[in-house]
């Protein structure tokens, strides 16, 4: 009789736990929903409501669960000057808010960070370099984006983002050429990708808010959705669009500089190429040995550095999301003077 305590799975299903397993290391799951507390939802709204129109962050915590990235908690960061010790002493204050929280057996798995932006101009290298340094030691981090200026027009102006793993290989190559984007088959909207957003709340909240609701069935805030006026959003978005038009008018001339200097760099080399082949023709005929058609160490052999396409990229993507935004406020605006024509008419 087999021993039970030595019992176990037969050799050919403990070979397929095995490599079921590696395979699970090998391929992580892939993110599909970052699911937040309505109390984390609500301390990010109150903390960049606050100092708006000034930008600030803070820290994510929670948990990272298969393909769900759950946010618990979170706490701002102070803000201060720009300089070596204030970023020794945000180092310090981050150490000592995990430290209270992981006290009082609160998450404190750090899993990305907050932020607030101004219409949306959130894509910027910063925020690359920072995805860079936190993926650094945490596998899988998203940012959360607030918009407190769009979220003034009715709408939740609230974003998780991570940047694409492809984006990230070429990223940390430093080969964000134009020869190798179009290898890989990258373009400006494979910088970042969106994810879901569920807000969750346990019920014991659940049911307090469904207490807290009002029971008259209209509220100021349902009147205010018919304003018509919309002139100071969409001006300010036409100006940062424009604004954003110049930066991308800029990063073409840069472009076209760079072309134009490899091509004089080319007719240099030609020139060069024939001057040093007659002669090597003459040397021929007097019996000398040939000199060699490459000169390294003659400057218009050494090669020019191509600009990063990133500041392009980023700029295309943010002209993108400013369009956006014009013709979803333009679109409300639209049906809202449908609205009030068939009013009058009536």
């Amino acid at each position: 009789m087999a021993n039970p305590a030595s019992a176990g799975p037969p050799g050919g299903m403990r070979s397929f736990l095995q490599a079921a397993a590696k395979v699970i290391e090998e391929a992580p799951t892939p993110l599909r929903v970052v699911q937040m507390e309505g109390l984390a939802v609500l301390k990010i709204i109150k903390h960049c409501e606050e100092f708006a129109p000034a930008l600030v962050t803070g820290q994510l915590l929670g948990l990272d669960v298969g393909s769900v990235l759950e946010v618990t908690n979170c706490f701002p960061f102070p803000t201060r000057e720009d300089d070596d010790e204030a970023d020794a002493d945000g180092a310090n204050y981050q150490l000592e808010m995990m430290k209270c929280l992981r006290e009082v057996n609160v998450d404190n798995n750090t899993i990305g960070w907050y932020q607030s932006c101004l219409l949306g101009s959130f894509q910027t290298v910063e925020l690359i370099e920072t995805f860079v340094n936190y993926q650094e030691n945490i596998r899988r981090c998203v940012c959360i984006v607030y918009d407190p200026s769009r979220s003034s027009q009715g709408v939740l102006a609230l974003k998780a983002l991570k940047l694409t793993d492809s984006f990230m290989d070429l990223y940390r190559s430093g080969g964000l050429t134009g020869e190798k984007l179009r290898e890989k088959k990258l373009s400006w909207v494979d910088i970042f990708e969106e994810i879901p957003i569920k807000v969750s709340n346990s019920a014991l909240v659940s049911t307090f808010m469904q207490e807290l609701e009002p029971e008259s069935p209209v509220s100021q805030c349902d009147f205010d959705r018919l304003k018509l006026s919309t002139a100071p959003f969409m001006e300010r978005n036409l100006e940062f669009l424009i604004g954003c038009m110049d930066d991308l008018a800029s990063e073409q001339n840069k472009f076209q500089y760079y072309y134009r200097n490899v091509s004089r760099q080319q007719s240099q080399q030609q020139a060069w190429l024939q001057k040093r082949r007659q002669e090597n023709m003459a040397r021929k005929a007097a019996g000398e040995e040939p000199l060699p058609e490459e000169d390294p160490s003659n400057p218009i052999f050494k090669p020019i550095p191509e600009p990063s396409r990133l500041e392009g990229y980023l700029v295309t993507n943010q002209i993108s999301s400013y369009c956006n935004h014009i013709n979803g406020v333009a679109g409300q605006n639209f049906n809202r003077l449908y609205l009030m024509k068939s009013l009058h008419e009536e």
